[in-house]
């Protein structure tokens, strides 16, 4: 389940959209896997129906869930690809900072300031 801080300093939809993102890539949403609707996990949350609309809008942005009009939203086969395609990112950055002479320690320093 879900769940919201309203004490925390992350807006509710970060904190939604990141709980979902993490249980998609860690596949304890496999996919396939049906989401509860907008309305009903706003009500479940306690919190406004745009806010959980917001959410759901940014993981569909990032390809890890798909809405099939009345049929739902559900977990897209897209979001088996996201680790794959964060390795390729990282491989390509790897062989970017190997061509220009940064060293390891350098190259993750410099991730480390990107992913803030």
């Amino acid at each position: 389940m879900v769940r919201v801080d309203p004490n925390s300093s992350v807006p509710p939809f970060e904190q939604v959209r990141t709980a979902y993102a993490a249980r998609i890539n860690d596949g304890t949403l496999p996919v396939g896997a049906k989401l509860p609707t907008v309305r009903k996990l706003a009500e479940d949350l306690g919190i406004a129906p745009n806010t959980v609309a917001k959410a759901y809008r940014e993981l569909e942005e990032a390809g890890l869930i798909e809405t099939r009009g009345r049929a739902g939203t559900f977990v897209s086969a897209v979001g088996d690809e996201t680790r794959e395609r964060a390795r390729q990112a990282a491989a390509d950055y790897a062989a970017l900072t190997r061509k220009l002479g940064l060293d390891r320690a350098e190259a993750k320093a410099i991730v480390d300031a990107a992913l803030g």
